[in-house]
């Protein structure tokens, strides 16, 4: 071979970056990207969704509602989830309808539960793991959206604690935790706030959710989000803090925010550094991204019908082996947002293909065939096609 190819660009497109010259957008594929092919790519994936059993959402009323889970953990071959959980005697009626009984939102006046599975398909519901605990302690209105750490042989659930009803100032609220010698509890508060907001004006002033531990270079990773701006017009970003125990201090990353985009955390160990899902918001939502030294992210893949709040099985969460294996599996929450005066989430499995090296195309497909009612669900509005209508 020259040092400089001739001709056009080779029909059987090479793996390895080609002597020559490339357009932008094919020298992406090689820089980028582990492979020029998605098919061939470690941390390409589509995602197949499955409905489980085990739990009962009493005949879809919107009194009962479960969602954000946790990663999933294996312990003495029982696999473990915890979610947020709202039992209510009414269905959210928005900040200005909510009372002591009423919740504001789908994770207003909520609780932390927890599930075991022997499969991942079939759960079964074991109880409450952190209640809401008397006012004015932390998480007195709410408790919500937890993650698992296990360190040194304990174990910690980190969550948010919310100290009144969402949706009064939006979602401002710190996050803090408990433990216990068994994740079946019984789980001690910590009583504090173990990642404090960011100073006045500062991306992350209001608000430290989704907290999701890992363990990376011998130290703990708490990744969260937070957003910037208000409703409407927000922006969602994650952050990193970092500390040396369970109980911190947690010091947030010089570089923060990590990531530019995506709604909920979602991380995991992947080959020397961390990978991880963005979804639904900002410039690379519905992106797949990795970060060797697990805070300067790129883009790893793009995919699409990404998890929402995915909370998957990661065995080697708290190894920090060097040598992550990726993930397969996990649970995610689903909401019908149409129906309002119902509204409530409700936990599925999705399944993926993350994993380093496995050489098995199996969910690397990037040509999803959808049923037609699945495009035109996103029809326009009357207003909308009325506006058209009248300016073609």
């Amino acid at each position: 071979m020259s040092d400089q190819d001739s001709g056009g660009f080779p029909w059987d497109i090479p793996q390895q970056r080609p002597k020559r010259e490339l357009s932008a957008a094919m020298s992406r594929l090689y820089d980028n990207y582990q492979s020029p092919r998605p098919e061939d790519n470690d941390l390409f994936s589509s995602f197949k969704y499955t409905r489980i059993e085990g739990f009962d959402y009493q005949g879809d009323t919107g009194r009962v509602s479960r969602r954000d889970p946790s990663k999933i953990i294996k312990h003495n071959e029982i696999f473990y989830v915890w979610y947020t959980k709202r039992h209510t005697i009414a269905a959210p009626q928005g900040p200005l309808k909510c009372s002591d009984e009423i919740p504001s939102t789908d994770w207003d006046l909520a609780e932390i539960w927890y599930a075991t599975s022997k499969d991942g398909f079939s759960w079964q519901e074991q109880g409450v793991a952190i209640k809401r605990p008397q006012k004015p302690e932390l998480g007195w209105r709410s408790v919500s959206t937890p993650d698992i750490l296990i360190w040194k042989g304990r174990f910690y659930l980190y969550y948010q604690a919310f100290m009144e009803a969402s949706g009064l100032k939006g979602d401002h609220c710190p996050v803090t935790m408990s433990m216990s010698d068994s994740p079946n509890g019984p789980w001690q508060a910590c009583g504090n706030v173990v990642v404090p907001n960011g100073a006045p004006g500062e991306w992350d002033q209001y608000s430290i959710h989704d907290p999701y531990l890992l363990i990376y270079n011998n130290k703990i990773h708490l990744y969260y989000k937070a957003a910037f701006g208000d409703r409407p017009e927000y922006l969602v970003a994650n952050g990193l803090a970092i500390a040396e125990s369970p109980l911190g201090p947690f010091k947030k990353h010089a570089l923060n925010p990590v990531l530019n985009s995506g709604h909920e955390t979602c991380f995991f160990p992947f080959k020397k550094g961390i990978a991880a899902l963005a979804t639904r918001n900002g410039n690379e939502n519905n992106t797949i991204q990795y970060a060797e030294d697990g805070v300067n992210f790129s883009l790893a893949a793009v995919s699409s019908l990404m998890p929402i709040a995915a909370g998957p099985y990661v065995p080697d969460a708290f190894d920090d082996s060097g040598n992550g294996q990726g993930i397969r599996w996990g649970l995610a929450h689903f909401c019908d947002k149409e129906k309002s005066d119902k509204k409530f989430s409700f936990l599925g499995r999705f399944d993926c293909n993350l994993i380093p090296g496995s050489n098995n195309t199996d969910m690397k497909e990037t040509d999803l065939v959808h049923k037609p009612e699945v495009y035109f669900y996103q029809s326009l509005s009357p207003d909308q096609i009325k506006a058209r209508k009248s300016n073609p």
